[in-house]
């Protein structure tokens, strides 16, 4: 029996060996299993009245020169924007600390060096800037420190110009949306007026857009531009509610650019001047549409103050204030903005509104409650009569806050046009597999594995035949 059993082992482990030796050659490497290494960015979107933090993902063997870029996550800074530290600007730098820290837990280690970080700021630091240029230096100088402790590849601190702003927010929906919309939109031909259009390139295509932005008709500017209305023309306040009333100081009225030209001067900016509200729908209106000159256009259509603009055609999301403005009438208020006429209703509802009844519907909200009908109404004064959207155009705008699990804004787009001048790091063996590939593959060590149970079972009868014998 020794004998018999020591006359199967060599056959057997030769065929053992084999077996093995196809397993191995079967299994793939560790490369070819590996997930496609990622690269990161960061934009800091530093507006008007706070900072949000984006880390941007996207594979590092990118193709048609921009990556497939994805939100990985996202920091609301805490405190205002950078513009309103323009009196300390070291606080701004340090106001950027804690979102900061969490990049450096959210980006791996090894990819630190070659993150690269940006800081985009906007309507607010732009404002700065034509009032104090020497202050907004300072306050890029303080952030720019900050930001250059870190390890990432920083690469500057800049203000954007209104048509960057809206032209990257139009990349961002559009890339979201997965189409390739402030009011931004494609145009078939050239603009009117050069200074609207913006040309690029994304993904092999090229596209004209057509961007302006308004300064001075952002949130935070309209609202002090309607307060100064309100103290001069009518020594209260229409758009507040009714039971409302705020003590204001007349320099922070007046400081900003947007202001300064309706300064009274009878006045001093230490003066202190008591306002209430009479939630008057109808006086509001008038105060808003004061915002807005449509007496001279140069060009064939305009949409207010001599601007061109092409009629608006095609589908648009609405973000910001737009968002947090409508979702507050639908969610809060629990009222119908699908159509224009709608959207007019609610307004007039909730600037009917008393103090006491948004209070009761909101209890503890006080900062930004009393503002709503004027926001309301500047958005739908803003939509129909400034931009021009008629009842079926308006069917085709959209007011969110987000695309999936990505914040719309300007940052991703931004990012997006970036990855442009950002080098791809050569294809890995993962690319040179495709799913085609994979199953051919798998078919094959199958047939093979197959093949070699059967020789060694050959094998294993032979032998057992040779004994017998």
């Amino acid at each position: 029996m020794a004998g018999k059993v020591l006359s199967l082992l060599p056959p057997l482990l030769l065929a053992a060996a084999g077996l093995a030796g196809l397993l191995l050659l079967c299994v793939p490497t560790r490369d070819v299993l590996e997930p496609p290494a990622l690269k990161y960015g960061i934009v800091l979107d530093a507006g008007s009245s706070h900072t949000s933090m984006f880390i941007y993902k996207w594979p590092a063997d990118k193709e048609n020169d921009t990556g497939i870029v994805g939100q990985h996550s996202s920091c609301e800074v805490h405190g205002g924007g950078i513009s309103s530290y323009a009196d300390n600007p070291s606080r701004a730098g340090q106001s950027l600390v804690e979102c900061l820290d969490q990049a450096l837990q959210e980006v791996p280690r090894e990819r630190h060096v070659g993150t690269p970080l940006y800081l985009g700021a906007t309507a607010g630091m732009r404002l700065l800037k034509l009032t104090s240029p020497e202050a907004s230096a300072n306050v890029l100088a303080a952030v720019t420190q900050t930001l250059t402790q870190y390890p990432f590849d920083f690469r500057g601190a800049h203000i954007l110009s209104g048509q960057d702003e809206g032209v990257f927010g139009w990349v961002t929906a559009n890339y979201l949306l997965e189409n390739f919309i402030k009011i931004t939109f494609e145009m078939a031909g050239p603009a009117e007026d050069p200074t609207n259009e913006v040309q690029l390139r994304l993904y092999g295509q090229h596209y004209r857009v057509y961007t302006h932005s308004f300064l001075c008709y952002g949130r935070d500017q309209v609202l002090l531009r309607l307060l100064a209305g309100a103290l001069q023309t009518y020594g209260f306040h229409p758009c507040w509610p009714r039971g409302y009333s705020s003590q204001v100081l007349l320099q922070d009225v007046y400081e900003s650019p947007c202001t300064a030209a309706q300064w009274p001067q009878t006045f001093t900016g230490s003066t202190r001047v008591n306002l209430s509200g009479t939630s008057d729908p109808a006086l509001c209106r008038g105060l808003i549409l004061e915002l807005f000159n449509f007496s001279s256009c140069q060009f064939s259509q305009c949409s207010f103050n001599g601007i061109f603009q092409p009629p608006v055609a095609g589908n648009f999301i609405a973000f910001s204030a737009f968002f947090y403005t409508v979702d507050f009438l639908r969610t809060v208020m629990g009222l119908p903005v699908e159509t224009l006429q709608q959207l007019e209703v609610a307004v007039v509802t909730i600037c009917n509104q008393t103090w006491s009844e948004l209070q009761a519907r909101v209890p503890g909200e006080q900062a930004r409650l009393p503002d709503y009908c004027a926001v309301a109404t500047f958005v739908q004064q803003l939509l129909s009569q400034g931009y021009g959207f008629q009842e079926h155009a308006f069917r085709g705008v959209t007011f969110q806050k987000k695309a999936g699990d990505t914040t719309v804004g300007w940052a991703l787009g931004y990012m997006l046009n970036l990855t442009n001048l950002i080098p791809a790091e050569p294809p890995g063996m993962r690319k040179g597999t495709d799913l085609s590939a994979w199953v051919a593959l798998v078919l094959l060590c199958a047939a093979i594995l197959l093949a070699a149970a059967v020789l060694l079972l050959h094998r294993v009868r032979a032998a057992k035949l040779s004994s017998t014998i």
